[in-house]
């Protein structure tokens, strides 16, 4: 599919160090309507838990993520004044209807429409639609896509997802800031559940400043991203912008919204 972006192959991993796009694909105690409070697993420590709920009340609180119905925003991914992807993603939390639009190896649209609770839907190629096994790995793709591109966009959200452990991992300090940091492990969660995630929250304002990774259980040092241009959405808040400083690759969302209604058609026509 687009990009060269094999979900069974590259799923477990954001980005290499080469070129290629892989995906950043935890599926954290999937739900479509979020995250539960309390959720956490019980090997959590207190001091991580209240930085966690910091974040979200920060973001709006719990009440007004869960009220949050739509989310429509592009995924797109710049490495060396190259666009490697971009995906245009329609979601409907309540019900799981969802929309993703991108492009093939060949340059020709696709368009997926599914559900995300039942992992049923449509999809066309180059305005024709898919069938038997096009149709099924099409479906495949657009699940592997919303699991990638939500979790970028989301991740600040879903700390305390069912199966995430969290572990206070101190306090860092820099010339723009004071950072608590915050350790995300996984019991058998997710499609890689050996990951280990490391989030920056800033002292001052409680928000997501930057995140490290290393990826299944890997004994390489953690791959930096910083967040950025935090903004309100409707009735929480969202960061449309990561940078990875080691070698400029950006993943950013150019288009990002959450309008308070969408038309059906959105989720039943190509």
């Amino acid at each position: 599919m687009a990009h060269s972006l094999d979900p069974r192959r590259s799923l477990p991993r954001p980005w290499t160090s080469g070129a290629a796009l892989a995906a950043l694909v935890l599926l954290l105690g999937y739900g479509l309507t979020g995250p539960r409070a309390s959720a956490e697993s019980s090997e959590s420590d207190a001091k991580a838990i209240a930085v966690a709920d910091r974040v979200m009340e920060t973001l709006g609180g719990q009440e007004a993520w869960q009220a949050t119905r739509y989310l429509r925003f592009d995924f797109a991914v710049d490495r060396e004044g190259k666009t490697l992807a971009r995906r245009a993603h329609t979601w409907d939390r309540r019900t799981g209807r969802y929309r993703v639009e991108a492009t093939d190896e060949e340059g020709r649209p696709v368009v997926v429409l599914m559900n995300l609770s039942t992992k049923e839907g449509k999809a066309w190629v180059g305005g024709e639609p898919a069938s038997g096994e096009a149709l099924d790995g099409l479906l495949e793709s657009g699940f592997a896509w919303w699991t990638n591109d939500t979790y970028w966009l989301l991740m600040p959200y879903k700390m305390r997802d069912d199966g995430v452990v969290l572990t206070y991992a101190g306090i860092e300090a820099g010339q723009s800031g004071t950072w608590e940091k915050v350790l995300l492990t996984f019991e058998d969660v997710g499609l890689t559940p050996k990951d280990k995630y490391w989030v920056f929250v800033n002292k001052k304002t409680g928000l997501v400043d930057r995140w490290e990774f290393v990826l299944k259980g890997a004994d390489t040092p953690p791959v930096p991203w910083n967040w950025s241009g935090w903004k309100t959405y409707g009735a929480i808040q969202l960061a449309d912008d990561r940078v990875n400083p080691n070698d400029g690759t950006r993943i950013y969302f150019p288009v990002l919204d959450v309008p308070s209604s969408v038309p059906d058609a959105v989720f039943s026509q190509p």
